[in-house]
């Protein structure tokens, strides 16, 4: 019992840091996670005091419609992806998701990208 005193005492005289270098030299000897029975206790709390309605912070940009101007989208969809012209062109033949996890500003910028050149994109 003298031992489990002595590093109590030791314990009480860390700092901060200290202590958090500690827990991470228990967790990796011992092969567990002190984090995880805190996050499942505090998950239910949590949700209990989301709001009903959270905001949507990624979006989904799919190309719905190619529109009349084949070309100018098929370049469209280069610049934002970064493909090659034939993957492009696949792409705007499959009507295909053209970015995925963008920002409802990144998302703004494609959708006004492929207004001006006639095709039809949506953020889901």
């Amino acid at each position: 019992m003298a031992d489990i005193q002595k590093m109590l005492e030791e314990v009480k005289g860390m700092t901060v840091l200290e202590l958090n270098e500690l827990v991470k030299a228990l967790e990796e000897e011992f092969g567990v996670s002190a984090a995880a029975p805190v996050a499942v206790a505090a998950a239910p709390a949590a949700a209990a005091e989301a709001p009903a309605a959270e905001e949507k912070t990624e979006f989904k940009v799919v190309l719905k419609e190619l529109g009349a101007g084949g070309v100018p989208v098929i370049k469209a969809i280069k610049d934002v992806t970064g493909l090659g012209l034939m993957e492009s062109k696949a792409l705007a033949v499959a009507g295909a998701t053209i970015k995925e996890n963008a920002t409802k500003e990144e998302a703004d910028q494609i959708i006004a990208k492929f207004k001006e050149v006639g095709a039809t994109v949506v953020a889901e």
